[in-house]
């Protein structure tokens, strides 16, 4: 088996394909489902909202964006696994579906979202467009520098500097996501970082490799750097900058996928159960979907063979009727002066500056205050488009409700999180507060307000929280 260091790891442990990984899954995946007649697929379906009874998740409303035509779906077990919200942001490795849309929907139906203050940075992400350049590319050796070519890590308690080519485990390059991305913001605020058309970068030199090791290991990296920022990483410094990579918050859930809601499960980037805690470690994510993904069907199917017939539907007839009504009033809304891509470009630089790789008091109530601005101003929004086949208009209205509901839990659980922890850091709260807030935040829809913050006690089954130290002194 292949495997290779990533940031933060005390031992080799992830496996890969060259830099494919994520794509060998899914076209084998794919191609797996396909033998299974039973498994049947509603392809271009937008999901709209949750159908909930007496306290119980019974299915789901969505519109077939093929004709626009709008179906309910009945079912005793309903398990969200739409992924993370990047788009929240403006700079993220996110698709431009990732929309929080499976988040969102929970939200709405009154299911809190847990620890979404934690919003991870991944270190290296080509300007402009936001595209991943993998974690491998530092872990075969690759290295990062500043404008004065010089390896800028080992100021931040990432050293001392290492042998070129030869990474260390949990040092330099090798250290976690949310210390690399720190340690950008602060050569950032120094002038040290290189002006580019797309934005300050720092630069990621993986020339001393070589074109075989990177045509072996790394030749999708080599491929998207020469197409998007015109730079061959054999012979050139690739421009890299922080970008928003995965979100450690989601639906409040329990290793099994059940949230608070019987009947509803969560899975993979869409849930919370606290694995991740504050800040994930790179290739996580996929043994948290193999292991939540078997765990939560199992459970899901037990659900839903002693789940007891319901009687009357109606009340779900209603529910699913009352979203409709819904898209069809946005739709004849007319004369608004309110655009989508204004509020969407208003939310996204918020989320920059008020929660962004530093936060504090001032700049995150300011951005809580505009986010509940902007929600106000989506009210007054019109969708131009009026068809019924493929309106994207419509589609990007939708999801940016789903993204404003997802701004509003991230913003203010981040203003009531007074403390540095993981990804979530303060620069008037520089410290980890045990005392106070070893905690989840749980993140509850309040209509007329800001939501609600309460706070759960984080239960440790194993390992004590700890310093964090990347120095190569302590491998702890």
């Amino acid at each position: 088996v292949a495997v290779r260091p990533f940031g933060g790891m005390k031992k080799k442990r992830t496996w890969y394909a060259a830099d494919k990984s994520g794509f060998h899954i899914l076209h084998t995946l794919f191609q797996t489902s396909l033998q299974f007649p039973t498994i049947r697929r509603f392809d271009e379906f937008f999901a709209l909202e949750l159908l909930h009874k007496d306290g119980k998740c019974r299915g789901v409303v969505a519109m077939e964006m093929r004709s626009g035509r709008f179906f309910s779906f009945t079912a005793p077990v309903v398990i969200m696994a739409t992924g993370g919200g990047g788009q929240v942001f403006p700079f993220t490795t996110n698709g431009a579906i990732k929309t929080g849309d499976g988040m969102a929907m929970a939200y709405r139906a009154g299911v809190p979202l847990k620890d979404m203050e934690f919003v991870q940075y991944h270190p290296t992400g080509l300007p402009g467009t936001g595209i991943l350049l993998t974690e491998g590319c530092r872990g075969e050796g690759g290295i990062l520098v500043n404008k004065d070519n010089y390896r800028y890590l080992q100021d931040y308690g990432m050293g001392p500097e290492t042998p070129l080519g030869s990474p260390v485990l949990k040092t330099m390059e090798l250290g976690p996501r949310d210390r690399l991305s720190q340690a950008f913001w602060h050569e950032q605020k120094k002038g040290n970082t290189v002006e580019t058309p797309w934005g300050d970068c720092v630069l990621l030199d993986m020339r001393h490799l070589g074109e075989k090791k990177i045509n072996e290991r790394l030749p999708l990296v080599r491929e998207l750097a020469s197409s998007y920022v015109g730079h061959d990483p054999v012979t050139d410094l690739v421009p890299v900058r922080p970008v928003i990579h995965f979100m450690m918050g989601g639906i409040d859930s329990n290793l099994n996928g059940e949230t608070p809601m019987p009947g509803l499960f969560a899975i993979g980037e869409t849930a919370c159960s606290g694995l991740h805690g504050a800040n994930r470690l790179g290739s996580n994510s996929l043994t948290d979907l193999l292991v939540s993904g078997k765990r939560s069907a199992d459970r899901a199917a037990s659900y839903a063979r002693e789940a007891n017939g319901n009687g009357d539907d109606s009340a779900l007839a209603h529910q699913a009727d009352a979203v409709v009504a819904g898209i069809r009033e946005l739709l004849q809304k007319s004369g608004s002066t309110e655009s989508v891509a204004g509020i969407r470009r208003e939310m996204k630089t918020t989320l920059e500056e008020g929660a962004g790789i530093y936060r504090d008091e001032e700049g995150t109530s300011a951005a809580c205050e505009k986010i509940a601005e902007l929600r106000e101003r989506y009210g007054g929004i019109e969708v131009h488009d009026k068809s019924n086949v493929f309106n994207t208009d419509l589609q990007q209205a939708l999801e940016l409700r789903n993204m404003l509901d997802l701004a509003e839990t991230i913003t203010e659980a981040s203003l009531q999180r007074r403390e540095s922890r993981g990804a979530h850091q303060r620069l008037d709260y520089t410290e980890r507060d045990d005392e106070q807030f070893l905690k989840h935040s749980l993140a509850f829809r309040r209509s007329d307000d800001r939501p609600r913050i309460e706070w759960l006690d984080v239960t440790i089954t194993k390992s004590q929280p700890g310093v964090r130290d990347y120095s190569g002194e302590k491998q702890a």
